[in-house]
């Protein structure tokens, strides 16, 4: 009996403007403000007296994901929805989306059709028009170009460095669920190297394993702060991981703050594997990175509008600079936090 072959197509079998035409062809625009996307030397966009926001990730094979566990659409959607993070942060709307690949011929056109389709999920999810970008060559692996444009009204954005004194430091969701399942998946890996014939057991990590691979835009956050008339003072996205970021946050408001161990959310599946991993759970929250949760802060008088919402945590306050950047432990010590999540030019995490 034959076995039926999935379909192949070289990618020199096109060339780069068959293969544009491909793979932006079923493209269509949403918004007004995209004025021209695919199909000219450059997008016309319109944003009218709006703010326009502007934010770019690079991702390379080897580096930032490994294609031994990642699937190409679900790297095609996290690669579009960790910049609609960045315009988020800001509390801005994405609305366009440029795509830039370099790639080598391991792969097919399949392939890239395969990858394509998680970036238009993840638009027609979010509501981005794909309005240009570019295909070239590579020696090896894939490298990947995200450029995400998004819109605010001036007064609406929010910085890194506008937080006060005293503003309570809340985070959304529940952090180290991505890092755990990008351990979980490099350890089925070395599982499978060392004996090909065994299968993953990746079963009732369906949580974890979600959040690393196919991480949500916390948009949610932004409509409800808004509904109850709460702006924060200041607001980053958890992709370095939380240590990182209250880092920055701290750094550019010229703040300290106390982050309170017992007040940090982790899932209970996350605190098991890392115990199972000997890791601390706290660490792991701290320092996991790659959440996409939102981490805020708010004025102390907007504490009781926000207190009884769910899916929001308060985890500390914001102090004198002098004071320093602290965890509180839940046996009351302060340990001064520094940040060992993801660094682009450290060898190892």
């Amino acid at each position: 009996m034959l076995e039926n072959k999935i379909k192949r197509t070289e990618l020199s079998e096109l060339g780069e403007f068959e293969l544009i035409d491909l793979l932006t062809k079923n493209i269509k625009l949403k918004h007004k403000s995209s004025v021209k996307g695919v199909g000219d030397d450059a997008a016309v966009i319109n944003y009218g007296n709006k703010q326009t926001l502007i934010t770019n990730d690079l991702l390379i094979e080897g580096v930032h994901f490994d294609l031994t566990y990642v699937p190409l659409k679900h790297l095609g959607y996290k690669a579009a929805v960790v910049n609609f993070s960045d315009i988020i942060a800001m509390n801005g709307i994405p609305r366009q989306l440029i795509i830039g690949i370099g790639v080598s011929n391991r792969f097919s056109v399949e392939a890239l059709e395969e990858f394509y389709s998680g970036i238009s999920l993840a638009c027609e999810n979010y509501n981005v028009d794909i309005v240009g970008g570019d295909t070239v060559s590579s020696v090896s692996g894939l490298f990947i170009s995200v450029t995400v444009i998004g819109e605010a009204k001036k007064d609406d954005i929010v910085y890194r460095d506008t937080a006060k004194k005293g503003d309570l430091i809340f985070v959304s969701g529940d952090l180290g669920a991505a890092y755990m399942g990008l351990l979980l998946l490099e350890r089925e890996k070395q599982t499978f190297k060392a004996d090909p014939n065994m299968q993953p057991d990746l079963g009732g990590y369906d949580y974890i394993l979600g959040r690393q691979l196919k991480p949500e835009v916390r948009k949610d956050i932004l409509k409800l702060l808004n509904g109850i008339a709460v702006k924060p003072t200041s607001m980053i996205d958890i992709s370095d991981g939380l240590a990182s970021e209250i880092l920055h946050i701290c750094k550019d408001s010229k703040l300290g703050c106390n982050i309170y161990e017992e007040k940090l959310p982790i899932d209970v599946t996350t605190a098991a594997l890392a115990q199972e991993f000997e890791i601390d759970p706290t660490t792991v929250a701290l320092n996991g990175g790659e959440d996409y949760e939102l981490l805020f802060t708010i004025k102390q008088d907007d504490y009781d509008k926000i207190k009884d919402i769910t899916g929001i945590s308060v985890i500390g306050n914001l102090t004198e600079k002098n004071e320093g950047v602290n965890l509180i432990s839940r046996s009351g010590a302060s340990v001064p936090i520094i940040a060992q999540g993801w660094d682009a030019f450290l060898k190892k995490r």
